[in-house]
């Protein structure tokens, strides 16, 4: 597997930001749990908006 297909976790797994994401890597609980089913493309996607999530976590602290 290469590394665009490395889970976003950083083993701080607390759904407790905006919307339930986590605040460590923005997945929902959800999205942690199908990561390792999903499609590179899908993955991408994911990736691309836990980059926006993110912004919005840091914002909110």
């Amino acid at each position: 597997m290469g590394k665009k297909n490395k889970s976003p976790c950083i083993d701080i797994c607390e759904f407790n930001g905006p919307k339930g994401w986590c605040i460590g890597c923005g997945r929902t609980r959800r999205e942690c749990d199908e990561w390792k089913a999903m499609k590179p493309y899908s993955k991408r996607i994911l990736v691309n908006e836990l980059k926006k999530r993110m912004s919005q976590i840091k914002a909110s602290v």
